[in-house]
């Protein structure tokens, strides 16, 4: 028969036992997290060095494409400019319209010939079509008038540029499949004017048309950029 005393006994002997083994299994558990820890760490530099390749390779594209760019229409005698840092090709309306119209001249079809092709040799061509997210012709307008009547007017342009390129008269059809579900049309109204070389306001630079280029996953990769410090 147990004692008091023997009982007592047994129960601390008991509660030793719980102890060690509750001890134990607090540090299985936070060892488990510690591996958890360093893997989850691992696979996050792993993604961050993933990252930087993905985006040096895009940004690398861009830099040739903006070169490649500047070759092609190097000759300033023909009206274009190319933007340094995005390779916007930019061109005076004058080129295209009459001021304050949304119509194309006559003439202007014979210069959308000639471009185009050349433009979109360079942009969907040596491999880079698998980079090239959209193709956007964005239309720009000078101050006179209101904000809405400009944004419309610098649409309708726009609008007028991509409906030739993709219309029946443009004579370039195997460019049209090409474009087909790349191609958009933007419209900054007055928002993004241009200046002088002595940095006053010019409504004549103002009044144009660009032709711009996104990169696929661009907003993620700038994204990521912020993340990463860059």
């Amino acid at each position: 028969m147990d004692t008091k005393y023997q009982r007592l006994f047994k129960k601390e002997n008991d509660e030793g036992h719980f102890w060690p083994s509750f001890t134990d299994l607090l540090t299985i558990i936070l060892l488990c997290f510690i591996l958890l820890f360093i893997v989850m760490m691992v696979i996050k530099s792993l993604q961050i060095e993933e990252m930087k390749r993905t985006i040096d390779q895009i940004m690398g594209v861009r830099v040739q494409l903006v070169n490649e760019l500047k070759n092609e229409f190097s000759d300033t005698s023909s009206g274009i400019t190319v933007d340094e840092e995005t390779g916007a090709i930019i061109f005076d309306t004058d080129i295209l319209f009459e001021f304050d119209k949304a119509a194309l001249k006559p003439a202007s079809y014979e210069f959308l010939d000639e471009f185009v092709p050349k433009y979109l040799d360079v942009l969907l061509g040596s491999g880079y079509e698998e980079y090239v997210a959209e193709i956007i012709i964005e239309g720009h307008t000078d101050r006179s008038g209101g904000y809405l009547y400009n944004l419309k007017l610098a649409q309708d342009r726009a609008y007028s540029v991509a409906s030739y390129i993709l219309s029946e008269d443009f004579p370039y059809k195997n460019i049209q499949e090409h474009l087909q579900g790349k191609l958009t049309v933007n419209s900054k109204s007055y928002t993004d004017f241009r200046t002088s070389e002595d940095g006053q306001y010019s409504a004549e630079a103002s009044r144009r048309v660009e032709f711009k280029f996104r990169l696929k996953d661009e907003e993620i990769l700038n994204r990521t950029r912020e993340i990463l410090g860059e």
